[in-house]
């Protein structure tokens, strides 16, 4: 049986009239940045959200780099975050100058754990950066309440969880500033690159826009050192057209991760917890197994695509040696990271294909 881990082409098919009619609009208007496509995404973005501003950016690294400029983060500076995450969300603040405190996790929600924050904060830190980790957001109340206490800006990272809800509000809007990304295989996905920013800050929106336009406040005057991290219009008016049809999406998605999470019970694997106040998007739909390893070969002689998100934790990357942590650290990070895997997901995921992968998980010997 054929699977996709992601189905992108089946989204295209299903789209493609639209998607065509809409890039083809951008070739013959040749308003290539900026323009009618990215204002109307960012109004939609707004709409969808709830959050006062939304501004299209180059992606979901920028979006978090830029969420970090416009707060000030710089060298000597602390930013509490969590080791179980993709590199971007550590990267940026390092390429401030700042330095990266890390929190271990949850072990059911592998979000970072909000009782463990207060512990690490210091007269240096000057930002909480949650991660909503595999389409399902942090505790988000928890590390408000911590970070008003400390007179703290909190960042989402929401570049997994576009879509998701917390006790009934859009992720992207539970924070001083929201992060999202558009890449391809996201919830909603650009056929490139692409992210955008969220806040009610008015001030913080204002500034978010000029530095990712260089800084610039008008044509060639620069009020700051920005970078070129604009959203490009043939992206826009491809997320236009996508999100038009993304809450229909965002419901087959959590039926198939229910789906997945009640064919796989009794299967000896350790399925998504989904808390009560929220909803997922699934970006991941991942299980914990005992022999990784193993489980992942067995899928591969069946044809089942696999991936890891993320086998070893940001603490423990070459690249932040310089911070001294070590092995031990983290436990949960750790333990996770060497147990976590992930099945193919995707809105077009039929029931016939998600039976042959519980089937074939059932009868492997990796999860006895």
């Amino acid at each position: 049986m054929k699977i996709n881990f992601i189905d992108l082409q089946a989204q295209y098919l299903a789209y493609q009239r639209e998607i065509d009619s809409e890039v083809l609009e951008v070739f013959s208007s040749a308003q290539f940045i900026g323009g009618e496509k990215l204002n109307k995404l960012e109004n939609s973005l707004s709409t969808y959200t709830g959050a006062k501003h939304a501004i299209g950016c180059s992606s979901g690294t920028d979006a978090l780099l830029l969420a970090l400029m416009a707060l000030d983060i710089g060298a000597g500076d602390e930013v509490i975050t969590t080791p179980f995450t993709f590199i971007a969300t550590a990267e940026v603040i390092a390429l401030l100058g700042a330095k990266s405190v890390f929190v271990d996790i949850q072990n059911d929600t592998y979000n970072i754990d909000p009782s463990k924050i207060e512990n690490v904060i210091t007269e240096k830190t000057k930002a909480i950066i949650p991660v909503s980790l595999y389409g399902q957001c942090a505790d988000m109340d928890a590390i408000n309440a911590i970070a008003k206490k400390h007179n703290l800006p909190v960042i989402e990272d929401a570049c997994q969880s576009f879509g998701a809800t917390y006790k009934g509000k859009k992720s992207c809007n539970l924070s001083t500033i929201g992060c999202t990304s558009f890449f391809p295989s996201k919830p909603l996905g650009a056929y490139g690159d692409g992210g955008a920013i969220f806040t009610n800050d008015d001030d913080l929106a204002t500034k978010m826009r000029m530095l990712l336009n260089h800084g610039q406040n008008e044509r060639y005057k620069h009020k700051y050192i920005g970078i070129n991290g604009r959203l490009d219009a043939v992206q826009a008016a491809i997320l236009n057209v996508k999100l038009k049809h993304f809450e229909k999406e965002v419901q087959a998605r959590e039926e198939i991760g229910a789906r997945y999470s009640d064919i796989l019970e009794d299967s000896g694997v350790t399925t998504p917890k989904i808390r009560e106040e929220n909803t997922s998007v699934y970006a991941q739909y991942s299980i914990r197994v005992k022999d990784r390893d193993a489980m992942v070969a067995k899928l591969s002689a069946k044809e089942i695509p696999t991936a890891v998100h993320y086998p070893v934790p940001l603490h423990l990357q070459e690249a932040f040696a310089n911070l001294g942590y070590k092995a031990g650290d983290f436990p949960i990070s750790e333990a996770v990271a060497t147990q976590i895997m992930s099945l193919p997901m995707s809105p077009y995921l039929t029931e016939a294909q998600q039976d042959y992968i519980a089937d074939a998980i059932k009868g492997s010997e990796c999860i006895k």
